[in-house]
């Protein structure tokens, strides 16, 4: 078994949300200790660290609680940046590979930094037919959503995704309204059919998909 890759000094984007790999984010970035931090990964093609937050908020403000972090976070690689007036950057990402913190810092303009280790990408494992609902509704949904101009056309390995527990499950979780620790924790689990099953009681909950 290979090493796990390790990286040193990942900046981090701490978020009320969770970024899922294969998942789009869409961010404003205003804050002077992030603009230089997306223009330098920009130039230099590198991924930055999107971690929730357990504690704080996006913005800092004068008084307010340091953030408090989550664990276990997703690479993100600008696909697009545009500057549509001096002091604001509009950034529209893809996730890439999970990773965990081993240790971080945070320098004294407000960046967090942290040193972190890649986490494996999830096996791929077809849908069993039992769980097959889910990757059907799913199908509607994402069809739904693009008639109505809310997502872009697939991409040419869509129909083979849709076979995929980890991909199938990562969308749905961005898609439900699920509780934020609740998404963090599906983003976190390694057995992508353990997610897409209890993605799936949660279809079956709401009505979604039987």
């Amino acid at each position: 078994m290979s090493q796990a890759l390790t990286l040193t000094s990942l900046p981090l984007f701490p978020l009320s949300t969770v970024l899922f790999p294969g998942g789009a984010l869409q961010l404003r970035v205003f804050e002077v200790r992030y603009l230089d931090m997306v223009r330098k990964c920009r130039a230099a093609g590198a991924p930055f660290g999107v971690v929730a937050l357990v504690g704080g908020s996006e913005v800092r403000r004068a008084g307010a609680p340091a953030e408090q972090l989550h664990e276990v976070g997703t690479l993100a690689t600008i696909e697009q940046l545009d500057s549509p007036q001096p002091g604001l950057i509009t950034l529209r990402c893809q996730g890439m590979q999970r990773f965990r913190i081993t240790g971080k810092s945070r320098l004294p303009h407000g960046l967090w930094v942290a040193d972190v280790q890649q986490l494996p990408p999830d096996m791929p494992v077809p849908v069993p037919q039992d769980l097959q609902h889910a990757a059907a509704a799913l199908t509607q949904a994402l069809a739904s959503l693009r008639e109505r101009g809310e997502l872009p056309q697939p991409a040419t390995h869509e129909a083979e995704q849709l076979h995929d527990c980890g991909w199938v499950a990562n969308r749905w979780c961005e898609l439900l309204p699920l509780p934020l620790a609740l998404r963090q924790q599906l983003m976190a689990l390694d057995n992508p059919l353990m997610r897409l099953e209890l993605v799936s009681d949660v279809l079956e909950r709401t009505g979604i998909a039987r």
